[in-house]
């Protein structure tokens, strides 16, 4: 029986404003004196992901983000040598709440969740206090278990451990929804949950157990429509 459900946060139920996106770098590297291709950011950030080494034990690392963020300044045009506090400042952007906005599907399903009984946890990787940035935008939600309190990034089992932990649900009464299939589908199958990718932009047409929208989130997991 299901009894709760883990939802990543990032591109699953929150957008980044733009200062988080190409029109944010193009300002924020003007004040370091880097000039920024807007058009190159999208090929950038999807090179940067590509060349993202993560800890070999999956602890929470605050430089990572850091040399993230330096690889797409530079995917733009960015000098290598100003690069890097250019993306210290960026990061900072991302740890501020107000520049992340909801998808219109995230709050009617939350609504949703809780009208058929179920416990909801958030999952998230990066750099926010994860307890403050869900006060700050009103969720309603029974736990969050970000990586920067945890010290653990997905896909370590121990921060899906963690959340059920807090639900009092086990994995075989869990879901976990979210956009990233090797941080939220696969380390949550490495556990024995349920997994269903949000695969928004289409670019997993192949996977099984995939929704383009929350809105198909309730069928998915088999709930009776309200």
């Amino acid at each position: 029986m299901l009894r709760a459900v883990l939802l990543d946060v990032d591109f699953t139920l929150f957008r980044p404003g733009p200062e988080l996106g190409p029109e944010g770098y193009v300002r924020i590297g003007a004040r370091y004196g880097l000039t920024l291709d807007p058009d190159r950011y999208e090929g950038a950030r999807l090179a940067a992901i590509a060349e993202l080494q993560l800890h070999p034990e999956l602890v929470h690392d605050a430089e990572l983000w850091v040399r993230f963020t330096e690889g797409i300044v530079i995917g733009m045009g960015g000098d290598a040598v100003l690069a890097r506090s250019c993306a210290f400042e960026l990061v900072r952007e991302w740890e501020r709440h107000e520049n992340f906005f909801l998808y219109d599907d995230t709050l009617p399903i939350l609504e949703e969740l809780r009208h058929h009984g179920l416990r909801i946890g958030l999952v998230s990787n990066g750099q926010r206090d994860l307890d403050e940035f869900a006060r700050h935008h009103s969720l309603d939600v029974d736990v969050c278990v970000g990586s920067l309190a945890h010290g653990h990034v997905k896909p370590h089992r121990s921060i899906f451990e963690a959340a059920l932990t807090a639900l009092e649900a086990g994995p075989d009464e869990a879901a976990m929804v979210g956009d990233s299939y090797a941080d939220d589908i696969a380390g949550a199958r490495a556990l024995g949950m349920r997994a269903i990718l949000l695969d928004r932009d289409g670019r997993h047409p192949d996977e099984v157990d995939r929704i383009d929208t929350l809105l198909a989130l309730p069928a998915a997991l088999g709930l009776a429509p309200l």
